[in-house]
C-alpha cells in the first residue's frame, strides 16, 4: 500500500536532481522514433498490453479516459517514455481505456471515442489513441465533442482499412461493451506501478523512468 508521505517524498528526492530538465518531454506521435516496438495486443476486457515478449513485469497499468484533459497531458508528457521503457523491456504497459464521467456531454463524448478505439486494430490503436487526444473537444464540456465521422476520419489518417471499421465506428458497435467493462475509479488518469499508485510522479518523465527501472524502489516501499 503506498502512503500519501511516501509519495510525497518520491516527488521531492526522486525529481531533485532532474528539476533543470522542465516536466516535459517534446511531443511525439505513438509510433514515432521506435526502433524496436514492442507488440501491442488486445484483451478480451478491452485492455491493451505493451510488452515485448517474455516481459511480465514491473507493470504499469494506466487508466484514462480521452475526455479527460489532465489524461491529455499526462499523454503528452510522459507517453513517449512509456513506450521507450515498453519497448526496451523494462515494462509491461496495460492501457486501460475508461469512461470516468458521469454528467453530460462529456459521458457520452468520452464512451463515443472509448467505443471507436475499441474498433482499431491493435497494430494502429497507439497512432489513433494520439489523434484521440489531438481532437478533445474544446473547451472541456463540449455538446457533441468526438463526432462519429470525425472518429471514422481518425482512423483513416491513422491507416485503418480493416472491413467493417467505418460501421463499427457510426454505429458505436462497442459501446456497451466499453460501459460493461469500465471499472470503478475515483478519477483519471490514474497510474500504478504494480498495484501501487504513482500520484503526481507519473507526471514526471524521469521520476517515472527511475521508478520502473528500479532506481526509485525504496520511495515507494510503505
Amino acid at each position: 500500500m503506498v502512503k500519501k508521505v511516501a509519495v510525497g517524498l518520491a516527488l521531492a528526492a526522486v525529481l531533485a536532481w532532474t528539476a533543470f530538465a522542465g516536466g516535459s518531454e517534446p511531443a511525439q506521435t505513438a509510433q514515432a522514433a521506435r526502433a524496436a516496438q514492442a507488440p501491442l495486443t488486445r484483451q478480451p476486457d478491452g485492455t491493451l498490453v505493451l510488452a515485448r515478449p517474455g516481459v511480465t513485469e514491473p507493470v504499469l497499468d494506466l487508466y484514462e479516459d480521452f475526455d479527460c484533459p489532465v489524461c491529455r497531458e499526462l499523454h503528452r508528457r510522459v507517453n513517449a517514455t512509456l513506450l521507450r521503457l515498453a519497448d526496451e523491456g523494462r515494462v509491461k504497459v496495460v492501457f486501460h481505456p475508461v469512461t470516468i464521467f458521469r454528467d453530460e456531454p462529456m459521458r457520452s463524448n468520452s464512451v463515443r471515442a472509448a467505443a471507436a478505439a475499441r474498433c482499431v486494430p491493435a497494430e494502429q490503436w497507439l497512432a489513433y489513441r494520439d489523434e484521440l487526444y489531438g481532437m478533445q473537444p474544446e473547451p472541456h464540456g463540449t455538446a457533441g465533442g468526438f463526432a462519429v465521422e470525425d472518429l471514422v476520419e481518425a482512423g483513416r489518417r491513422v491507416g485503418v482499412r480493416s472491413p467493417g471499421f467505418d460501421a463499427c465506428v457510426t454505429r458505436q458497435e462497442r459501446a456497451q461493451a466499453h460501459l460493461r467493462d469500465n471499472p470503478s475509479l475515483e478519477g483519471t488518469p490514474t497510474v500504478r506501478l504494480n498495484g501501487m499508485d504513482l500520484g503526481g510522479l507519473a507526471f514526471e518523465p524521469k521520476a517515472l523512468a527511475q521508478l520502473v527501472t528500479g532506481m526509485g524502489k525504496r520511495y515507494l516501499e510503505s
